[in-house]
């Protein structure tokens, strides 16, 4: 198990995480998420070593994760961290680089291990392909490819699919989560993306102003988002009479006590989000079909 106990981290007197608390099980995925400088790599960093903690403890399996004060080489064996920063060879084939730190021993097995993980993160037609000719979404694959070689136990990943176009983005993330799944690899990842947490991960665990405000499975964090922060994260939303209000929830009837005027349709391929005024303010709401602009409608909260 992975226990985080209460840790306080600074950068140059200025407070980037305080007082944080968590645990992940064996092969359980968590993601963290929140806004630009909330600490998400920061915190991923501070599990792999990278910095010294002001405050607290990091432990897998009860063994207490140190800063470089205490290791020559950061980031323990039993770990990978794959940064927004690939740490690649360009001279070398993308094969070459998965395989740069599996065993010479068994050329048959390592072989099969790198095929496997070409598979994996869909780059066997580019196995012979030398790095520094990729593009940047395949480096960063080829980067997830070398970092699950060794199987680790536990993978930090951040931001892993920002370079990744959306032609490949979708298959890629399934595959790859999948395959921690099955091979029990305990997995953080620091996301902005509510496509990498909502099918994927047990926990998310949400920081702002350098706290951790919430720590739940996604599906109750989006049923129940405590604040407008982290149903931003999730979805278009609306605050009507003090309560949070996705998009998707608010349905046009014959006759409500919510009556908007519509403003615009924006196209959004199987639905139009329309733009609203309601009691004066804006609002956003899902429809099959476009509205026209100033047309009366009445809208129903849908629970």
């Amino acid at each position: 198990m992975l226990y985080v106990k209460n840790i306080s981290f600074s950068y140059k007197k200025t407070p980037v995480l305080k007082a944080i608390s968590f645990k992940a099980n064996q092969g359980e995925h968590v993601s963290i998420i929140g806004e630009s400088g909330s600490g998400k790599s920061t915190l991923l960093k501070l599990l792999y070593g990278t910095y010294d903690l002001e405050e607290g403890q990091i432990f897998w399996k009860g063994e207490e994760i140190l800063g470089p004060k205490h290791n020559l080489i950061i980031g323990p064996e039993f770990m990978k961290y794959v940064a927004q920063e690939f740490d690649l060879m360009p001279f070398i084939t993308v094969s070459e680089n998965i395989g740069a730190f599996l065993s010479n021993f068994y050329p048959e097995e390592k072989q099969a291990r790198i095929n496997e993980l070409l598979d994996v993160v869909e780059l066997k037609p580019f196995a012979k392909t030398k790095v520094k000719e990729l593009s940047g979404g395949q480096k960063q694959r080829v980067a997830l490819a070398r970092a699950i070689a060794k199987q680790p136990e536990v993978i930090l990943l951040d931001e892993p699919f920002s370079h990744i176009d959306n032609f490949k983005k979708q298959s890629l993330r399934r595959s790859l989560f999948k395959y921690l799944k099955e091979k029990n690899i305990t997995c953080i990842v620091a996301t902005h993306d509510k496509d990498d947490v909502l099918s994927f991960s047990d926990y998310m665990i949400v920081l702002h102003n350098t706290k951790m405000i919430a720590n739940n499975t996604p599906k109750d964090l989006y049923n129940n988002p405590e604040n407008k922060l982290i149903a931003s994260f999730f979805d278009e939303f609306n605050e009507i009479d003090g309560k949070i209000v996705y998009a998707n929830r608010l349905k046009v009837v014959a006759t409500s006590n919510l009556k908007a005027i519509a403003k615009q349709s924006y196209y959004k391929g199987y639905y139009y989000l329309i733009e609203a005024y309601l009691n004066g303010e804006t609002i956003f709401f899902e429809h099959k079909k476009m509205i026209e602009k100033n047309t009366e409608i009445y809208l129903l909260i849908e629970k």
